[in-house]
């Protein structure tokens, strides 16, 4: 006969060696065991070693670099850029030259970019207003 010990709170005791114990400790051990077959079956399943992240980039630039002929390159324009300083919130760029950034002064930090070539600096105070302008050709 099992040694019985109750614990808990009134109306909520458990005993040792009570069924409802025993249960408990089968389904524990059950997960336990679970865990460890699934853990185990992950190392069993084959992992392929050979061809790592460096090694498959570096056949992609080999095979790349052997059929150059295949591929055009992408290099074929040269990007120039200007800095345009205005004395005032609106900075321009010249024809055909696109605004890529801004810098206002008195530190302001917001600015928004106009139909793609004018750098607007929207702080209340501003002394100048600079647009880095850059072109495709």
């Amino acid at each position: 006969m099992p040694i019985l010990i109750e614990f808990g709170m009134p109306g909520c005791q458990w005993k040792y060696g009570s069924p409802r114990m025993l249960t408990f400790n089968r389904m524990k051990t059950a997960t336990c065991s679970l865990l460890i077959c699934i853990f185990l079956l992950q190392l069993m399943i084959p992992v392929n070693t050979d061809e790592t992240l460096d090694i498959l980039v570096e056949k992609k630039v080999k095979d790349l670099l052997s059929h150059r002929d295949n591929y055009p390159s992408t290099v074929t324009k040269t990007l120039s850029c200007t800095s345009v300083k205005s004395m005032s919130r609106l900075a321009s760029c010249p024809h055909g030259m696109t605004a890529t950034g801004c810098a206002c002064g008195f530190a302001c930090g917001s600015w928004e970019i106009l139909h793609g070539d004018t750098c607007n600096c929207l702080c209340l105070l501003i002394d100048w207003a600079t647009a880095r302008c850059c072109k495709l050709s």
